[in-house]
């Protein structure tokens, strides 16, 4: 009786160690798999494919830019790709600032027909440019809908909250939109509270068209504050090192971007980061790129005096 027991015993034993070892080998295969060497390359090479086409997204951005045109006309009733235009202009304004609106139509923005007078004539796109209110659908964005109904020369913002920590991601947002929606050469961002003499802004990237990777403004660098009551806080002023230095790049109030660059800007849009200032954060975009920082002095405001509407030598200004 012993010798029975003993062999059922070691007959269960074997049993309970061969279903664990299944069980085991069971579970280490869908975990192999999971992670297999094949699966692995394969993400791998997809990574470097899409590398591979963010970069032939660029040669041919590049391309078209230096005059070579594809073989493939564009589709019927695709205005935006008809013509290559000069320029878009996006004017950055928000809430409140209707006055501001008011005065640039008066003063450079045409209205009505007028605009596509200067889209079909000079090449060039002008539109105000905001986002969306946090309460979504309320009085705020109810008003820029029926400003919009009267002037049609708005690029709303749909994903983008209105606010103004959010600055560098809506101009981000913006050279997006403008790129996917109108064939330019170049694609200009302009303040609420800058005036522009569109034919001089136009001869001056006129100047430039011979170069397929252009970064123009009134370059500068600057401070950077790491004190959080300061107005300027920078959040991550720690990257800037021991100087607290901002590197090279152009001053906010007016600057433009090629073609190339704002495809660029398109293909990487999740993985370029933002810093505290719009400015800041488009000159970070092009550091490591193989692009020509233009310092234009046109573009750059030769002083600064309250209460007073500066003439500038790109006939800009500002009202303070």
């Amino acid at each position: 009786m012993a010798t029975i027991y003993v062999a059922g015993r070691l007959w269960q034993d074997a049993e309970n160690r061969l279903h664990l070892a299944e069980e085991f080998e069971r579970r280490n295969s869908k975990v192999k798999s999971a992670i297999s060497v094949d699966d692995t390359l394969k993400l791998l090479s997809c990574r470097e494919q899409k590398k591979k086409l963010a970069m032939v997204e660029m040669d041919l951005a590049a391309a078209r830019q230096a005059g070579f045109v594809s073989k493939h006309s564009p589709e019927k009733g695709d205005d935006h790709s008809k013509k290559k235009l000069l320029a878009v202009i996006g004017i950055i304004t928000t809430f409140g600032r209707k006055k501001n609106r008011d005065a640039i139509r008066k003063a450079w923005m045409p209205t009505g027909a007028g605009l596509k007078k200067l889209e079909d004539e000079k090449g060039i796109v002008v539109r105000f440019v905001i986002g969306r209110s946090a309460n979504r659908g309320d009085s705020l964005d109810r008003e820029i809908d029926s400003e919009n109904r009267q002037t049609n020369d708005f690029i709303v913002l749909d994903g983008q909250v209105e606010a103004t920590e959010e600055a560098p991601k809506k101009t981000k947002l913006f050279f997006i939109n403008a790129v996917e929606n109108w064939n330019a050469e170049f694609y200009v961002k302009v303040n609420d509270d800058v005036f522009v003499n569109i034919d001089a802004l136009g001869a001056t990237l006129s100047t430039h068209l011979d170069k397929p990777r252009v970064y123009i403004g009134c370059m500068k660098s600057g401070e950077v504050f790491s004190e959080q009551n300061h107005k300027w806080y920078e959040p991550d002023w720690w990257k800037f090192g021991d100087g607290k230095s901002y590197f090279r790049h152009a001053s906010g109030e007016v600057y433009a971007i090629s073609q190339a660059l704002a495809q660029f800007i398109s293909i990487n849009r999740s993985i370029l980061r933002t810093y505290a200032h719009d400015d800041v954060s488009t000159g970070s975009w092009f550091i490591g790129l193989d692009a020509k920082f233009i310092d234009e002095g046109k573009f750059c405001c030769s002083s600064w005096s309250t209460g007073i509407s500066l003439s500038l030598s790109l006939s800009l200004s500002h009202t303070y």
